[in-house]
């Protein structure tokens, strides 16, 4: 499918833009990635492979990490959580990064893992298909060519798109799509699901899958983004009338608090959706939310898990949050204007956050541990994974340092 400027756009007509500059300038990765790059960034991607290379005995073809650590330490578990996508992407990455063949062979070794959680419906009733098959079985056959990747991408694809609530015109987060408790619930992590989506139109020429993707994120940036520039976690929709209902949270401290990483999520998940659209009001509004997102971080560069708390509090940090904000920033650094003053203080941004991650929130200094990024927040709320590593902490952690040292990477 070709990408257009305003065909189907979600806010209109698409007329918006940021900075000045050649389209051509744009989607490259420019002199000041490369010239502005610290060098401790390659020092912290061979940390990332390290860890890596010490799980590929643990993390089999059908064995994870589970979605946090307990004590630092990730136990291994099967194929049902809607993160094990992430430890498979973070082989991909390695593989991508260094060309070494067993990152590829692990990667590969679980294709038939992820096949059959398709084949029994395990835990495929989420949006979170978009984190599993993306970064597996699309990643794959991006890579590789393999139709056996390419087959459970697009059966992953048919089951988000059965998802979606027409007259709502939203993908539904998780739950039975006939309870009523659970019918018509939006939330902001299902941007980064999209992308599924848009692949399966661009890969089978059937264009439904792309506009259930674009009216989801339309409906996000109408119902989930605050006119004070914050974001709900969480939002109902009437699924019979399409009308809106309220907003709350499940995961961060307040409804009408910010939850940290529902706030990186929308900066990443919008700039997504603007790679496949090109609606340059995804680009503004990813912006918007990176602003800020960045006048709520703490002088040392990691925000907490909730961006209702600054400095002086007892609150945790998510570091995995800011990890995910880094990627969001890398991209929208790269599709503005090369040596423009916003693409600058982009990247300007993510080095920030990258550094301060390295500095003070990977587990060098934690004896045993399998994780990567330490101090990350799965869900406070309800005390799970709570200071510990979290696996999407240290796969976008890794996809950020891979953004600095290989430019030409794409998501």
């Amino acid at each position: 499918m070709s990408k257009k400027s305003t065909e189907g756009a979600p806010f209109g007509t698409g007329k918006a833009r940021i900075g000045n500059g050649a389209a051509e300038d744009r989607d490259k990765p420019g002199p000041d990635l490369e010239a502005n790059r610290p060098p401790v960034f390659e020092r912290a991607a061979a940390y990332v492979l390290r860890q890596i290379d010490a799980g590929l005995d643990t993390f089999g073809p059908c064995a994870y990490p589970a979605p946090s650590s307990t004590g630092g330490i990730y136990p291994a578990i099967p194929n049902f959580e809607w993160t094990s996508g992430f430890w498979t992407g973070m082989l991909w990455l390695a593989y991508e990064l260094t060309g070494e063949a067993k990152y590829r062979r692990a990667a590969e070794s679980q294709l038939p893992d992820y096949r059959a959680r398709l084949d029994g419906k395990i835990g495929t009733d989420t949006h979170d298909l978009g984190f599993l098959y993306s970064l597996s079985a699309v990643n794959e056959y991006r890579i590789t060519g393999n139709p056996k990747a390419r087959e459970a991408g697009l059966m992953a694809a048919e089951l988000l798109a059965a998802r979606y609530l027409p007259e709502a015109g939203i993908i539904q987060a998780w739950g039975n799509l006939n309870d009523p408790e659970e019918r018509g619930r939006m939330i902001i992590d299902c941007l980064m699901n999209l992308p599924l989506l848009y692949w399966a139109s661009e890969e089978s020429g059937d264009p439904r899958f792309a506009e259930y993707a674009r009216s989801h994120v339309r409906q996000s940036a109408r119902y989930l983004v605050r006119p004070d520039r914050t974001t709900y976690h969480t939002y109902y929709m009437d699924a019979e009338t399409g009308e809106p209902k309220y907003g709350t949270t499940h995961q961060g401290h307040a409804d009408d608090s910010c939850w940290a990483r529902g706030q990186a999520w929308g900066i990443y998940g919008f700039m997504l959706s603007y790679l496949h659209t090109q609606d340059s009001e995804l680009l503004r509004l990813s912006k918007t939310l990176a602003d800020y997102f960045a006048e709520r971080t703490p002088a040392d560069g990691v925000v907490y898990w909730d961006l209702v708390f600054l400095a002086g509090n007892a609150q945790e940090r998510d570091s995995s949050a800011s990890a995910v904000a880094a990627c969001g920033l890398l991209e929208m650094a790269r599709q503005l204007p090369a040596g423009s003053a916003q693409r600058q203080e982009a990247e300007r941004q993510a080095f920030a956050i990258l550094t301060a991650l390295d500095a003070g929130y990977t587990t060098r200094d934690l004896p045993g541990s399998n994780g990567v990024l330490k101090h990350g927040v799965y869900n406070k709320p309800r005390g799970i994974g709570v200071d510990e590593c979290t696996i999407w902490g240290d796969y976008y952690y890794f996809e950020a340092l891979v953004r600095v040292l290989k430019p030409e990477w794409r998501p």
